[in-house]
């Protein structure tokens, strides 16, 4: 056996509550986690855009003019004064970046306002033409602070150079980033609470049905159903539950009945037996008495010994047939009907030798387990031979639909008896003369079903009584 990590075995010792409070909160946790992130990224990206497009337009407009841009001098606050963000004004007065300034082609600064920009090697190559008049943006460092610096190639040499500070952009991204953190912190603490009343409002129908069902295992009580209402999942659980206690209600009520019924039928032969034996005990213990139970009445009572003892063997072998649990039996194959039969009639013959058997079978394959289907055969063919006078005969017929049908010529079955001649223990008036427990034809009737069939008994015309059994064929 796999031994679960920590964490798995973390989360199997949790409630299903807990659970799912936990999936719906690290849910909302995931999601508010990924729209911050989202959301910061996509400010930086319109910041970086922003600075871009602005390093551009203020390069393009000095550009333009770049002598008169050289004449202006304007004076300038000092980096980091109240206003510094505001270039001086030149000929065409627009807003430009904070810092510029004009290099010639080797690099070397020709006009600047106050505090010159840093010329680096990727800027001297703009300007001399090596980067085929390509603007080239980077990131450089003045006094302690962080600039985007954009050098733009001139026409005939040299270039503008334009600085925007990022420490106005850093730190509307630390402040984003700040709220957003917050705001996830309050939203999975929210998603938490949220979790727990989730977990709580829809779990609370499968504890009511857990607390039903171990109510039930409490008190033994079967005939009470659980309350189920709505069409949901939990619902269609309970309605399952429900059908569950049913069937095991009428499987206990069965094996009572059965319990009761069997001993019933167990005390009759038992009675007999001990009434008998406590005879022949006492003639043994009291030899004087010993001609009050002649030889040949000697002889009877051994002889009605061993046929109670007999019966008594083959009720409790057909008890045990009829109580047999799914487990123990065969499973179910492809079965040649027609040589389960053959054999059925072929064990039955030798029980009644003074009988004549005529077959007509057809080939035909059910699917079944062979030891009960021979079983079943048997039990009706000798349920036809029991009541067959000598020198009748056993007509058995089986057609290719599955469809048996087995038929004797005895005085038949009573109108006011065939609708329980398949039930357990019951035995016709007509029948109780003769030896039989009432469970043959009830053992008939339950493979039949056990096997998707149906058994039915009518009379014969003229005389005796037809069993029909019908199981499914193989396609």
């Amino acid at each position: 056996m796999t031994t679960p990590s920590a964490p798995a075995a973390w989360w199997n010792r949790r409630s299903l509550h807990s659970r799912l409070a936990l999936l719906v909160a690290g849910t909302v946790a995931l999601a508010l986690v990924a729209f911050a992130a989202a959301s910061w990224i996509a400010v930086r990206e319109l910041q970086e855009h922003r600075i871009k497009a602005q390093l551009s337009a203020d390069a393009q407009a000095i550009a333009q003019a770049p002598g008169q841009w050289a004449a202006a001098r304007p004076e300038r606050p000092a980096p980091g004064f109240p206003g510094a963000g505001r270039p001086g004004r030149g000929p065409h007065r627009g807003e430009l970046g904070p810092r510029w300034q004009i290099v010639d082609g080797s690099g070397t600064v020709i006009s600047s306002p106050d505090n010159p920009l840093p010329v680096t090697a990727r800027g001297r190559a703009a300007a001399s033409g090596q980067t085929r008049r390509h603007p080239v943006q980077e990131r450089v460092s003045i006094g302690g602070s962080h600039y985007q610096m954009l050098t733009f190639p001139l026409n005939g040499g040299g270039a503008v150079q334009v600085a925007i500070s990022e420490d106005d952009s850093r730190r509307t991204l630390t402040v984003l980033a700040l709220l957003l953190a917050a705001g996830c912190v309050i939203g999975i603490a929210a998603a938490a609470l949220a979790g727990r009343a989730v977990a709580r409002t829809g779990l609370l129908p499968v504890e009511r049905l857990t607390s039903a069902v171990e109510d039930v295992a409490a008190t033994t009580d079967l005939t009470r159903p659980i309350e189920v209402t709505g069409e949901d999942e939990v619902a269609r659980l309970g309605r399952s539950v429900n059908t569950m206690l049913a069937a095991i209600d009428s499987s206990r009520q069965a094996q009572r009945a059965l319990v009761e019924d069997a001993g019933h039928e167990l005390r009759t032969p038992l009675t007999s037996i001990r009434t008998n034996v406590e005879l022949l005990l006492a003639v043994e213990r009291q030899p004087e008495l010993a001609h009050r139970l002649p030889p040949e009445d000697r002889a009877k009572l051994l002889s009605d010994l061993d046929a109670q003892v007999r019966e008594l063997a083959t009720l409790t072998t057909e008890l045990v047939e009829l109580a047999r649990e799914e487990t123990t039996r065969e499973e179910p194959e492809p079965v040649e009907l027609s040589d389960v039969v053959t054999a059925a009639i072929n064990r039955v013959r030798i029980r009644a030798p003074g009988l004549t058997f005529d077959a007509d079978l057809s080939p035909v394959t059910v699917t079944g387990r062979p030891g009960e289907l021979e079983r079943m055969v048997v039990n009706v063919l000798d349920n036809a031979a029991k009541w067959s006078p000598p020198g009748g005969a056993v007509t058995t017929t089986l057609t290719g639909d599955g469809t048996l049908t087995v038929s004797d010529t005895g005085p038949g079955i009573a109108e006011d008896d065939l609708p329980h001649v398949f039930d357990r223990f019951y035995r016709a008036t007509a029948a109780r003369s003769m030896p039989g427990s009432g469970l043959g034809l009830a053992i008939v009737a339950q493979t039949a079903a056990q096997h998707g069939g149906t058994v039915t008994a009518g009379p014969n015309r003229p005389r005796g009584t037809t069993v029909t059994i019908s199981l499914p064929a193989d396609s």
